[in-house]
């Protein structure tokens, strides 16, 4: 490919709405372009990265065996109104963009498809003799996104592979899950990406197993906490630790502070000399399920933990056998609308009694009492009083109403690893390119999708899934392989592999030079792009450097000569030779890469 074919359109400043490195170099490399908020085009240099990676994808996963197929972007709502997901992805969390058509059916755009797929394996896989079967797909997807942003990394529309694999009995099913992790450290591996696996939260998704494959970069949006040796790693969402060792609070009877203006646990333990670990704090908060009821919960840790607001949803949901679709704090104006008195927020204790919700209108009347183990081993401590600045201290759990104990808290930096205490726990931030689950039967129970299986009895199929961003993937690269200049890619997955430059198009030695180079490249299978523009040398060399192609052969003054300039573009280290030896030099480093 010639640039003076590529329609290539570089800009050299950076774009007002690209936040981070990755997005700003993707834009100004003339990689991708913005049509709408959240919505891209990918221009011909970055379709040749995603086709690189698909190549990639698609090799690893025919190797073990699974099936390419396409299902239909547009879906109809009655298999997802049938494993109760419709309400939760249209009207609660509303990712799924939808709509009704001219016959008065709902339809959907697919964020994903697990309930089309089983549908399909239902009406398909009728006995065990057919299993098991892995089907894939690379696909468009779509999430209506209230905020998107980072480019490709969070955008409305994106392209996705997504493979779901069907089993008679778990055994099976676990050992094409950890065929697909293996495949997975491959795909990344070969895209030249440094991702880590890591424990994950099943999300919306659900299922009883689930991995995400991180890649490391200051500009991920994910927390990630691993011990040094590598024996654990974890998104917060999940991860688990043991907390820090609270302050014993000091002999003394029970007896109420009084505390005003201290409705934070900082202020609470600057006035009376208190450390956060002898403090409880109390979360009113009201959770908004899926099938339709409006819970009150009040929520207990200690004083120095944060809440893990998906360990809180996944606790209510469990509590309450429904999805909790949103859960958030009750302020002053909603008590106002169901005809409460207020509450003292600031000073509330674990034993706010349910009669504060005995006139409610629309909500439940009593609340659901969760409390962090970090709280309940707690022997003494400092709480509200439930009454305006009024806090209790030395209060114990035994005058307490019961409370259903949760894993709530936040593990964080600097605790100690569950799985081996001689471990602290590390923090990094990560980009999820990829995300594996055991989702059981959840999805074959709700949408029917059996077999008949060895005994002849019907059972249902059991189903994982395996999801990969590819456009997402193609960015995170880019974020972790860049520098002040532009882009470095990853040679497997770079849009060409070798620039030949020819630093002066109107010398005839030097074209000359420039084109046989090219074309013995060419010959030898070598993704190679001429730039044979009527440019100065230095706006092809920043344009280089900015599109990032690992090899650059510069074909300058020393032409006459038969000598040129090889630069790798990673390292940014170069060298003159003549041009023979620099062909075979980045042939060896280009198929070696490969």
């Amino acid at each position: 490919m010639r640039v003076s074919r590529l329609s290539l359109v570089t800009l050299r400043n950076v774009p007002a709405d690209a936040e981070i490195p990755s997005h700003q170099l993707l834009v100004r490399g003339g990689y991708i372009r913005r049509v709408g908020p959240g919505l891209y085009a990918y221009l011909p240099l970055m379709w040749r990265v995603l086709s690189k990676i698909n190549t990639i994808v698609r090799d690893e996963l025919d190797s073990l065996g699974a099936l390419e197929t396409l299902l239909p972007q547009l879906q109809p709502a009655e298999p997802w109104e049938r494993s109760g997901r419709w309400q939760g992805y249209t009207a609660g969390e509303g990712i799924m963009f939808h709509l009704e058509d001219r016959q008065g059916r709902q339809v959907g755009l697919g964020p994903t498809h697990e309930e089309i797929v089983t549908v399909l394996a239902g009406d398909l896989l009728r006995s065990y003799k057919q299993l098991p079967v892995t089907l894939y797909q690379i696909q468009t997807k779509f999430r209506d996104e209230i905020r998107p942003r980072f480019g490709l990394m969070r955008s409305r529309e994106f392209i996705m592979k997504d493979a779901y694999s069907f089993h008679a009995d778990e055994k099976d099913l676990e050992k094409t899950y950890a065929l697909m992790a293996g495949a997975y450290a491959r795909i990344f591996k070969r895209c030249g990406l440094n991702a880590v696996a890591v424990d994950a939260d099943s999300g919306a998704i659900g299922g009883a197993a689930s991995q995400e494959f991180m890649v490391m970069a200051n500009a991920g949006e994910d927390l990630i906490l691993s011990t040094p040796d590598g024996s654990y790693a974890a998104n917060q969402e999940k991860a688990v630790s043991l907390p820090s060792v609270a302050e014993t609070l000091p002999p003394g009877e029970e007896r109420n502070l009084d505390t005003p203006g201290q409705a934070t646990i900082e202020d609470l333990c600057a006035a009376n000399g208190l450390s956060p670990s002898q403090t409880v704090k109390v979360l009113v908060l009201l959770a908004r399920l899926d099938d339709g009821r409006k819970q009150p919960l009040l929520v207990s840790l200690r004083g120095d933990q944060e809440l893990n607001d998906v360990k809180l949803t996944n606790a209510v949901t469990q509590r309450m056998g429904s999805p909790a679709l949103e859960i958030a704090p009750i302020n002053p104006e909603q008590l106002r609308q169901q005809g409460l008195s207020p509450l003292p927020f600031g000073s509330i204790g674990p034993d706010l009694e349910d009669c504060s919700l005995q006139d409610v209108r629309s909500w439940e009347k009593r609340f659901v009492r969760l409390a962090d183990p970090t709280a309940l081993n707690l022997d003494r401590f400092v709480c509200g009083a439930n009454s305006a600045d009024q806090h209790r201290w030395g209060a114990t759990w035994s005058s307490m109403p019961a409370q259903i104990e949760a894993d709530l808290r936040n593990a964080k930096a600097g605790d100690r690893s569950l799985h081996n205490q001689e471990q602290i726990l590390e923090e990094r931030r990560g980009i999820e390119v990829g995300h594996i689950f055991q989702l059981g039967s959840k999805y074959s129970d709700a949408l029917e999708a059996r077999f008949t299986d060895k005994d002849g009895k019907q059972a249902s199929l059991l189903m994982g899934c395996y999801g990969i961003g590819i456009s997402r993937l193609a960015q995170a690269a880019v974020e972790q392989h860049h520098d002040e200049a532009g882009i470095c890619w990853p040679v497997n997955i770079a849009p060409f592999q070798v620039i030949v430059v020819i630093a002066n198009v109107q010398d005839s030695t030097q074209l000359d030079l420039g084109e046989s180079l090219y074309g013995s490249l060419q010959s030898a299978g070598v993704d190679a792009l001429l730039d044979d523009r009527s440019e100065r040398a230095g706006v092809k060399f920043k344009d280089a450097d900015l599109i990032g192609i690992p090899w650059r052969i510069v074909v300058g003054r020393e032409a006459e000569a038969g000598r040129v300039e090889v630069v790798e573009r990673s390292s940014r280290s170069n060298s003159t030779m003549s041009h023979q030896e620099a062909l075979n030099s980045v042939l060896v480093a280009v198929q070696g890469g490969t």
